[in-house]
């Protein structure tokens, strides 16, 4: 019985450390796909959204289509013409004040070509990867998201951050 014991408690070991060495390639794969030097935004016909509620702007694929505005005027959504599970938002919200403190313990990771220090965070799941932006000046959120589906993030991660390093605030 204790050599049965010891050949499922190894069977088990080995299982868990292929499935953590998987993991880790899958998300070396990820990473170098997110890497890759393929982007070039020279060969993209460049448009720029600005909102005037929140004075911010940020570029986006000229041939992407926006979707209708919230009443509020508070941002903008822009869909991809290959794939519209694919897309970029741009939004911002008056601060309240109980989310200063919390913003507080984040460290910026980030800085716009502006000069503005955020908070950039990506997620990847099984079924859809992000990127998004958040930076806060004087009272106001602002926020840029992408997102694609899971698998076709690594596609879309270079394009999301050139998008995000061009974001403007015009009252900074």
């Amino acid at each position: 019985m204790g050599t049965a014991n010891k050949t499922y408690s190894l069977g088990r070991k080995i299982y868990r450390f292929t499935a953590s060495v998987t993991g880790v390639i899958a998300l070396l794969i990820i990473l170098w796909g997110c890497t890759a030097n393929d982007f070039n935004a020279g060969a993209i016909a460049w448009k720029t959204y600005s909102n005037t509620r929140y004075g911010f702007e940020f570029p986006y694929p000229s041939n992407w289509t926006s979707l209708a505005a919230p009443a509020n005027n508070d941002g903008i959504t822009f869909i991809s013409p290959q794939d519209n599970s694919v897309e970029i938002r741009g939004w911002a919200s008056q601060e309240l004040l109980n989310d200063q403190e919390s913003v507080k313990k984040i460290k910026p990771n980030f800085q716009t070509a502006q000069g503005v220090s955020g908070v950039m965070v990506v997620e990847v799941d099984q079924k859809a990867g992000s990127m998004t932006l958040t930076l806060t000046q004087s009272q106001v959120k602002y926020y840029l998201q992408g997102r694609s589906k899971s698998q076709n993030f690594q596609y879309y991660y270079r394009l999301f951050y050139y998008i995000a390093q061009q974001y403007r605030i015009s009252k900074f």
